[in-house]
């Protein structure tokens, strides 16, 4: 669960998975999940998250590699003859 609080209206917004909650002042300070959104985002302030640091589910460094000498690879051209 995310708690936020908003400095203009010292409100505290706290998550919901499926409904977005909001501050109600100038600012609308809106929480959906783990989004958080508002007109001036300097003007908020993230109390407790809960929200664990997630996986990059990129590319391994392997991964990487191959894609490199793949993209460095050159275009053959045929040349054929029209009879």
């Amino acid at each position: 669960m995310l708690v936020v609080r908003c400095k203009d209206c010292s409100k505290e917004v706290s998550s919901h998975l499926s409904q977005s909650r909001s501050c109600g002042c100038p600012n609308m300070t809106t929480v959906k999940g783990d989004a958080v959104s508002a007109v001036d985002l300097s003007r908020i302030v993230v109390i407790s998250s809960d929200i664990e640091k997630r996986k990059p589910d990129g590319l391994t460094s392997q991964d990487l590699q191959w894609q490199e000498e793949r993209r460095k690879r050159k275009v053959r051209k045929l040349d054929f003859e029209i009879r």
